[in-house]
């Protein structure tokens, strides 16, 4: 009777702690995002999650007490991962879109994008309106909210989803789109890669798009935290951080071409 005692005792204890183990992973906020999308959201020379999103997603998890997994998902399976509870949270450079709202929610806005256009030097493109017209073809990242737009705005051009940026890009380089439309950073940066073959052609006088962190519909529980956390993190110059680490550069050439940049004057 006495033998059994110890070995009851160590049955207890091992329930106990994988009873921890299970509260642990429990715990875990599981982060989805698209690592296609440097340096906002991508993987680093050992494949593993880097970005600003992945800082960001970090420092959320640090205020909340919780351990982060980042899961690397397709831009198309994002929306659907937080419908079915796969992942707790989305940053994505996800704009906050009407359409979007109908499935999931978001988190109050913590940045800021405009649209671009990534011309083909061999273009008599001058300015987004001159794509309106037949025979012109768009490039756009399928369910991105430069198709969003060119779907609303160019009517009569011929407008051709791709699956990812670098197939977009392609296109314009290789002269058989026109422009491909994007966020302004995504532009600026390819058009530095292809000069000679590339113009950058910013779209004035339109609506600020605005990312948010998605979330699975009803949490409100996690979009406030969400948003507590995003005003702390402005407050403490987090973003500031961020810019510095991954985005100095461009952040200059923003300021030198009067272009609105991501984490500023988000109430305007």
């Amino acid at each position: 009777m006495k033998k059994l005692v110890p070995i009851m005792f160590i049955l207890i204890c091992a329930v106990i702690i994988v009873s921890g183990c299970g509260r642990k992973e429990s715990n875990e906020l599981i982060v989805g995002m698209e690592l296609a999308y440097p340096p906002f959201e991508t993987k680093d020379e050992y494949g593993n999650p880097t970005g600003i999103s992945v800082d960001l997603a970090r420092a959320f998890g640090e205020y909340a007490g919780r351990p982060v997994k980042i899961e690397n998902i397709s831009w198309d399976g994002l929306i659907p991962a937080l419908q079915t509870g796969k992942v707790d949270m989305v940053i994505s450079s996800m704009t906050i879109k009407e359409e979007r709202l109908e499935k999931i929610d978001f988190s109050k806005p913590y940045a800021k994008a405009l649209l671009a256009l990534l011309v083909n030097s061999g273009s008599d493109i001058g300015k987004a309106g001159d794509l309106d017209q037949e025979g012109k073809i768009v490039a756009v990242k399928t369910g991105s909210t430069g198709q969003i737009y060119a779907e609303k705005n160019l009517k009569r051009a011929k407008i051709i989803p791709f699956p990812d940026e670098s197939a977009c890009v392609t296109e314009v380089v290789q002269g058989k789109a026109d422009a491909f439309i994007y966020d302004q950073l995504t532009i600026y940066r390819n058009n530095l890669k292809n000069p000679e073959a590339t113009r950058a052609v910013f779209i004035p006088f339109q609506d600020v798009e605005y990312w948010g962190i998605g979330v699975k519909k009803g949490n409100q529980e996690l979009v406030k935290q969400l948003n507590m956390f995003i005003d702390k993190y402005y407050t403490q110059n987090g973003f500031d951080a961020i810019t510095e680490k991954y985005l100095k550069e461009e952040k200059a050439a923003f300021d030198e071409n009067g272009f609105a940049w991501f984490f500023s004057d988000l109430n305007k």
